[in-house]
């Protein structure tokens, strides 16, 4: 069970990776660095929040799978 858990909380997290790398590819390189954006709040359209909402779940799914894993080999 330890094995298939560990592979899982591996999956996830390249997922987790890729997709926020993605989020910073289409904010531009600026981005990374604090960017010039003015705006406090910008609204997220199309893709961008697709992104974002999928980040949030792997991010869920990964705290989840790493509860479980120390729960069960703890």
């Amino acid at each position: 069970m330890e094995v298939y858990l560990n592979i899982v909380q591996i999956i996830i997290s390249i997922a987790l990776i890729a997709v926020i790398l993605m989020q910073v590819r289409s904010g531009g390189l600026g981005g990374v660095f604090g960017g010039t954006e003015t705006a406090v709040y910008r609204t997220r359209r199309g893709i961008e929040r697709t992104l974002f909402n999928v980040t949030i779940g792997l991010s869920i799914a990964f705290f989840l799978v790493t509860l479980i894993n120390v729960i069960v080999t703890g």
